[in-house]
C-alpha cells in the first residue's frame, strides 16, 4: 500500500486484532526486521506468547496479512508495553492506536494500575500517540538503542483503572475509523 506524498487513501480497511500465535511469526518477523535495527528473534516472541498468565500479545491483520503487532507484560499492578510495531505501508490508518488500545485493555484486565514503555527520543510521532493515551515522559535510558546510538524516553501512565482513564481511552477508540475500531470496547467487554 505505497502512496506518493500528498495523496490520501480513501479505502475502508477491515482490521482484525487477535492473539498472537506461532503461525503469525513469519509476518511479525518481516515487520520486526524492517522497523527495528535490533529485531527480536522468533524464539523470543514464542517464549513471550507461551506465558499467557501475565503477558498479552496481539497481531493486527488486514486481508489475513500481519500489518502490526504488540505485547504487554504485567507484574503486580504494573504493566509494561514490551513491543509495538506497524508496517510502514500501513501507517496513518489508526492501526497503532488500535493495537495500543488492546494492549492497555489487556493490562487493565490483568489488574495493572500503571503502564510504562520506552520509545526512541527522536520518534515524535509515537510519543504524540502515546501522549494521547496519557503516557508522559518520566526519564531517559541512555544509549538504550545502542546500535543506532540513541536514548530511550521512558513514558508512564498512572491510574489506568480509574473511570476517567477508561472514558479517555473509550473516546480515543471511538474516534478511529469503523473498520479499525473493535467490535466491542473494553467497557462493553467488562459488562458482559
Amino acid at each position: 500500500m505505497q502512496r506518493s506524498p500528498g495523496t490520501s487513501v480513501q479505502t475502508q480497511i477491515q482490521l482484525e486484532v487477535l492473539p498472537m500465535r506461532r503461525r503469525h511469526i513469519k509476518g511479525i518477523m518481516a515487520i520486526e526486521q524492517e522497523v527495528y535495527p535490533r529485531p527480536w528473534s522468533a524464539d523470543l516472541f514464542l517464549t513471550e506468547i507461551a506465558e499467557p498468565a501475565n503477558r498479552a500479545y496481539f497481531v493486527g491483520r488486514v486481508h489475513r496479512q500481519v500489518v502490526a503487532y504488540g505485547g504487554v507484560l504485567c507484574f503486580g499492578d504494573e504493566g509494561h508495553i514490551t513491543t509495538i510495531a506497524v508496517h510502514p505501508d500501513w501507517h496513518r490508518h489508526k492501526i497503532g492506536t488500535r493495537v495500543i488500545y488492546e494492549l492497555i485493555a489487556a493490562a487493565i484486565e490483568m489488574d495493572a494500575r500503571a503502564i510504562s514503555l520506552e520509545v526512541r527520543v527522536s520518534n515524535w510521532a509515537a510519543q504524540r500517540l502515546y501522549g494521547e493515551f496519557g503516557f508522559r515522559p518520566v526519564g531517559v535510558r541512555k544509549n538504550y538503542y545502542a546500535e543506532i546510538k540513541e536514548d530511550a524516553l521512558i513514558m508512564w501512565v498512572d491510574d489506568v483503572q480509574s473511570a476517567d482513564y477508561l472514558d479517555r481511552i473509550e473516546d480515543i477508540i471511538e474516534a478511529v475509523p469503523s473498520g479499525v475500531r473493535p467490535l466491542e470496547t473494553l467497557s462493553q467487554r467488562s459488562r458482559a
